[in-house]
């Protein structure tokens, strides 16, 4: 009988290993968190592009533009 050229737990050169719905199911989530750890990060930074009161100034003018279609258009 010939010994195989590897350990019973482990899997020959070139040959990967199979990965089960559980394996697949975590690599999943931690990509999820890396991303969603990078995001944070970056906006805890702050460098965005338009400022903040910008957004919130035309936010503001798209809501009273709309209102006054509303009661006098």
């Amino acid at each position: 009988m010939t010994m195989p050229s590897h350990e019973p737990d482990q899997h020959p050169p070139g040959e990967k290993p199979e990965r089960t719905i559980e394996d697949v199911m975590w690599a999943r989530v931690e990509r999820r968190r890396e991303r969603v750890r990078a995001q944070v990060q970056h906006a805890r930074r702050g460098d965005h592009k338009v400022p903040t009161w910008l957004l919130a100034v035309v936010l503001g003018l798209v809501l009273l533009g709309w209102l006054y279609l509303i009661f006098f258009g």
